[in-house]
């Protein structure tokens, strides 16, 4: 990647509620068709920091730059830099008057102002990718938790991204619905999508992840390599961190 601009650059990133700084300045760089993985304890600064590049959160300082714009300058219209980002949340948030298809359809027609039979076909395409296709009719209230994060990150993919944030997004699931989403996630890395997500699932982070970042106290204490940074870190606020998923083992 030597010589090519990474696609989301972050410079001295701040943020701060009243008096509790939660960002303490940080860096990050991702390249496009990377998957970066977030990992730390609750508190961290993770979710926090994807709320700032989606432009969710106003930052104290610093700079979030994506495909070369600085999208953090106060002048930038936070709505159409926002265009270039799917995010998905731990709650799906989906809205319950819409059926998976209208969710989904929504971005099309509003964003990319396609009509609503082009829409409709794409919002069609995008559910069979997640394998929702045959509930495409159903209301989010008659989905699994499962299958409503799967309509989400569908409805993510609908503004065509070019930056993919997925927040703890299996953290609201039942365990036996886990699996499903984070195969998803899978096949869209594999697919060359950009993502940058906060997970507490270590296996899936050591398979999918091209970089690993830990935070703690707001900052990017460690990064590197899923097998460096999982299996050899050298700092000691990594390793205490990492301890509690190989107790017991």
């Amino acid at each position: 990647m030597t010589g090519v601009e990474p696609l989301l650059q972050v410079r001295g990133l701040v943020k701060a509620y009243h008096d509790r700084t939660v960002l303490a300045g940080v860096d990050l760089d991702v390249a496009e068709h990377e998957v970066v993985v977030l990992i730390g304890a609750s508190g961290s600064g993770k979710s926090t920091l994807l709320r700032c590049i989606d432009l969710l959160e106003e930052i104290d300082d610093g700079q979030i730059i994506l495909g070369g714009r600085d999208i953090s300058d106060p002048r930038v219209d936070a709505e159409q830099a926002r265009q270039a980002i799917g995010m998905v949340f731990q709650s799906f948030n989906l809205f319950p008057h819409m059926t998976a298809l209208s969710n989904v359809a929504l971005a099309p027609r509003v964003v990319h102002g396609r009509s609503r039979t082009e829409a409709e076909q794409r919002s069609r395409d995008l559910l069979e990718r997640v394998g929702m296709a045959s509930h495409a009719d159903s209301y989010p209230d008659k989905l699994s938790g499962g299958q409503q994060q799967r309509v989400a990150i569908a409805r993510a993919l609908a503004y065509e991204p070019k930056l993919l944030l997925l927040d703890e997004i299996t953290s609201a699931l039942d365990p036996e619905l886990v699996g499903e989403v984070l195969t998803l996630v899978g096949e869209l890395a594999g697919s060359g999508a950009t993502i940058v997500m906060a997970t507490h699932e270590m296996a899936f982070a050591r398979d999918v992840a091209d970089t690993v970042c830990f935070l703690s106290d707001g900052q990017i204490v460690e990064s590197g390599s899923a097998a460096y940074v999982l299996d050899s870190p050298r700092q000691e606020r990594t390793q205490r961190f990492l301890q509690r998923f190989t107790s017991g083992r």
